[in-house]
């Protein structure tokens, strides 16, 4: 009788010495999952907030009206916007993450500004207080619009208009000019109107899957020269 074979267990490959062990690759994730585009609601975020804030800055409804941009700028402009900065960290887009964290913080700090502190400001320091405060976040918007001059031609606009708003403000601030914070209140509707056009436009576009509303990209490459002989 002939006797049956065994099968031979079948041993895995042992490292050379000295090599790291193989380990397996890692699981990125369901395959061709990608985050969504955060950018829409960090701009529509800010555009919403701006516009109400620049509403009463323009004199255009009552002053007395004013703490109802608190809710706004906490829930809204703030909390909002800086996920939508964080989430921008995770798509790997520099400029969208320093953008939105930085004016979700702004409105953050306003909110904590009013509520809190303003009170405890002598009034006669409160104007330039403000004013500084103010011009410093034209300085970084100033910055920032620089920077945007290589995204699409919507949101330079809106980074162009917004530093032009800052500035107005703060100097109309530390000035107690009521007539430039009154065109500050102007250029902040105009900068919240451009925001808006940019954040509907991603929103469009990404439904409907084809270019509905134009933005205009800024980025194109540059043509390359020819060589010299």
């Amino acid at each position: 009788m002939e006797s049956a074979s065994v099968p031979r267990r079948q041993v895995p490959p042992r490292d050379p010495p000295g090599r790291a062990p193989r380990s397996e690759p890692a699981s990125e994730g369901p395959v061709g999952w990608k985050p969504a585009d955060p950018g829409p609601l960090g701009l529509g975020a800010f555009a919403l907030t701006t516009f109400v804030l620049s509403m009463f800055n323009a004199n255009l409804v009552s002053h007395a009206g004013e703490p109802v941009v608190l809710g706004l700028a906490l829930a809204y402009g703030g909390i909002a916007q800086l996920l939508a900065g964080m989430w921008e960290f995770r798509t790997g887009n520099t400029f969208g993450a320093v953008a939105f964290s930085s004016f979700g913080a702004f409105w953050i700090s306003f909110w904590v500004l009013v509520t809190f502190f303003a009170d405890k400001i002598p009034a006669e320091h409160l104007g330039a207080s403000l004013g500084l405060y103010l011009i410093a976040w034209g300085i970084f918007t100033t910055y920032m619009f620089v920077a945007s001059l290589r995204t699409t031609a919507a949101v330079a606009a809106v980074f162009l208009l917004l530093a032009a708003t800052f500035f107005l403000l703060g100097i109309g601030n530390a000035n107690e000019s009521e007539g430039l914070v009154e065109l500050g209140g102007w250029f902040g509707i105009a900068t919240a109107a451009a925001a808006w056009y940019a954040s509907f436009a991603a929103v469009v576009n990404s439904t409907f899957g084809r270019t509905v509303m134009p933005v205009k990209p800024l980025n194109a490459p540059r043509a390359t020269e020819p060589a010299g002989d």
